[in-house]
Formats: structure tokens, C-alpha cells, sequence
């Protein structure tokens, strides 16, 4: 039998070439193995029904055991679970690309999934569940971003074995089943994904430990509020720990065991210095109010930040614009924190009345957004 192609891509003068080779191959129904950050991945087009029954014949697998697919990115993940629950949305933006396969329930007739050949569906979908994973590897990333479609993606090993961590470990397993290999070294964690199913009504099943533990996934699915200013020492501080009593009172648990209730409140300012204080003035109109912000230390709103959360309230309507022009993949999650739209003005340089009438306006703006918050985190209003 004939053997198949290995390609190093330590060593190869033209990466884009191989990834375009690759996308041929895939294309013409051939099987290739591509290196992820979990183990290697034997994949192949989910358009092509007799590369994806070798795949089954390969690995042993019925179809009770479905195929996951492979996507560019998480934005195509609604493409093929409109119905998309919360909880499902704020895991694919945040896992995504990474270690992590997540799975779904879904008969959406207007899912892409329906649009796969007849032969493939009962192989990623035969119990109205769908498993999706993002690679988090360059190459991976390239392949997938120039197909047409999805992959069908699975370990290197028959069913039972333990799967390939090096491109060695794939020619000995499945050498002579296999078209291509792409060898980059063992895999960065060596481990298979981890395996999280989201309920239709919107709980978290660990189907698989893996890469991810489940603290680090719990961490990933808890809702994120964050309130921005610019300096992150008045205003957002104050409205964070206002935001937080709020919630305690309204859900009967502890400001301080939020966290532990997948809810997380926190602030940030657009031009902060990294660990200041609170202003004097603010942690002691707090304090009059019974809560505290002697331990707040200042943050910049960056990238990672803006991007991970779900509801991001601004004091002003130039930190709103300013946000949605940096970061306009954000724009639906992100309002200026008065409902009316009105500025909350800085305090910074006033008395201590400017920040009383200041922790006022903000107190009064969270009562009237109470409800979206609660919303948000999924409680009843």
C-alpha cells in the first residue's frame, strides 16, 4: 500500500505552499493529518462523503459516535447553531481558538449542517448534537480559513488507543491509511481537547476532561460585567463595587462569593496606570455607603479585556465611541451606563459633595439597568 506524503514543516522554504497543497488535497478527498495543540488531527472535508467514511472506517466508529467539526473561527458556529444559547455564544468567543471541542443540541432547519452531503450529517449529527472545534494552530488556521467548508476532524488512533502526539506516532498508528502528513514536533499540550456539551436550556456538561480543567472552564463560562472610565480610580471603581452590592442583595449570595456564581464584576479605564488606587475621595463616599475600595488597584481596559466580556458599561458617551471605534466587534455589547445616555462627569479634582452626587448618578443608573443586568446573567428580573 502506498505510503503517504510526510511533509516537515520545520523545513519546508514556503509554508503558504504547503497550506495550499493541503487545501488541494482536502479538496480532491484526500485524508490528511495536521498538527493541532492538542494531538494530531486526522481530518478531512466535510463535503467529501468518501474521505469522511474512510475516516469512520479508519477509526471503527458507528454512528453513535459522531465526527467533530472543525471551523475557522468562532463566528461560524452560529452559522450552524442559530439557536445558539448564551452560555454557548460567550464560550465559542472565549475558548476559541483553543484546546476545547464544544458540543451542542440543535435541529435548527436552518443550520449549515443541513447543507452537508446526506452521507455526512449522521456522522457529526445523528443524536441533534453538534461538536465543534478551532484548532489553535497557525497551520490549522490557514487550512481551514481557505476551505470551503468545514473539516471533519479526529484523533489519529483507532478506537480504544491512545491518540498520536508526533507525526511518528501517526505513521506507525495510521501510516498506510493516510494520504498526508503535516510534522511540526510533538504537540504543544500533548492531551486530547476537552469535551464540554451546552445544554439546550443552558448548562455546562463536561463530557471529557482534557487540556482545559474544569476550573479553567468554569472561569470561561462565568458572565463578565465591566464598567470603563478613563482612569479606572473614580467613576468605573466606584460603579464595579456599587454593581456588586446590587447583584449580592438581588441574588442573595455574598458580594465577595459573585465569582464562585459564575458572575464576575470588574472595572477598567481607557488611559489607566496599571495597580493605582481609588481616588481618596471615592473610597471614602464609599465607605459612608458601607462598602469598600481600599483594595482596588486600577487596570487598563486592553484587548483581552474588552473582548471577553458581555456587557461593558461606559460613564461617558465618548468612551463608548471610543471602545466601538478600537473594538467594533463589540458595539451590541457595550452602552453608555446612564439609560438616558447622559455622561457621568469625572469627580477627579472636586469635593467630596461632587463625589457624593457622583456615586448618586451611578447608583441610580445601575438601579435602572437592574434588570438587563440580571438579564445578562441569566436570573430572573
Amino acid at each position: 500500500m502506498q505510503r503517504p506524503v510526510i511533509i516537515d514543516l520545520d523545513q519546508t522554504d514556503d509554508p503558504r505552499d504547503v497550506v495550499h497543497r493541503t487545501v488541494e488535497a482536502l479538496v480532491e478527498g484526500k485524508l490528511v493529518v495536521i498538527p493541532t495543540e492538542t494531538v494530531y488531527g486526522l481530518a478531512a472535508s466535510a463535503l467529501s462523503p468518501e474521505a469522511v467514511e474512510r475516516i469512520a472506517e479508519i477509526k471503527g466508529r458507528d454512528t453513535h459516535h459522531p465526527f467533530a467539526l472543525a471551523v475557522r473561527s468562532a463566528d461560524v458556529v452560529a452559522d450552524f447553531v442559530p439557536d445558539l444559547p448564551p452560555l454557548g455564544e460567550r464560550l465559542a468567543r472565549r475558548a476559541f481558538p483553543g484546546p476545547v471541542t464544544l458540543v451542542f443540541e440543535t435541529n435548527h432547519p436552518d443550520s449549515l449542517a443541513q447543507r452537508l452531503p446526506a452521507s455526512v450529517i449522521p456522522r457529526v449529527r445523528p443524536h441533534n448534537t453538534l461538536g465543534f472545534r478551532v484548532p489553535d494552530h497557525p497551520v490549522a488556521l490557514d487550512i481551514l480559513e481557505l476551505l470551503p467548508g468545514p473539516l471533519v476532524l479526529t484523533s489519529v488512533n483507532k478506537s480504544g488507543d491512545p491518540p498520536a502526539r508526533s507525526a511518528e506516532e501517526v505513521d506507525a498508528a495510521l501510516g498506510e491509511s493516510i494520504d498526508i502528513i503535516l510534522d511540526d514536533g510533538p504537540c504543544r499540550y500533548g492531551e486530547p481537547s476537552s469535551v464540554v456539551k451546552i445544554t439546550a436550556d443552558g448548562r455546562l456538561e463536561i463530557l471529557r476532561a482534557g487540556a482545559v480543567n474544569e476550573a479553567t472552564l468554569k472561569r470561561l463560562s462565568a458572565v463578565v460585567i465591566l464598567f470603563v472610565c478613563t482612569g479606572n480610580t473614580c467613576r468605573s471603581p466606584m460603579a464595579e463595587v456599587l454593581c456588586r452590592a446590587k447583584l449580592s442583595e438581588k441574588l442573595g449570595i455574598p458580594a465577595d462569593k459573585l465569582d464562585e456564581h459564575g458572575v464576575i464584576v470588574m472595572s477598567a479605564g481607557l488611559s489607566a496606570f496599571p495597580g493605582g488606587a481609588a481616588s481618596p475621595e471615592a473610597v471614602e463616599v464609599l465607605a459612608e455607603r458601607g462598602l469598600s475600595l481600599e483594595s482596588h488597584m486600577s487596570q487598563q481596559a486592553g484587548d483581552a479585556l474588552i473582548r471577553y466580556c458581555d456587557r461593558i458599561y461606559t460613564m461617558t458617551r465618548s468612551h463608548r465611541q471610543a471602545i466601538v471605534h478600537h473594538w467594533p466587534e463589540v458595539e451590541t455589547r457595550v452602552s453608555v451606563l446612564a439609560p438616558d445616555g447622559s455622561d457621568i462627569c469625572d469627580p477627579i479634582g472636586g469635593s467630596k459633595d461632587v463625589y457624593r452626587q457622583c456615586a448618586d448618578q451611578i447608583d441610580q443608573a445601575l438601579e435602572q439597568r437592574l434588570g438587563e443586568l440580571l438579564a445578562t446573567i441569566g436570573q430572573p428580573t
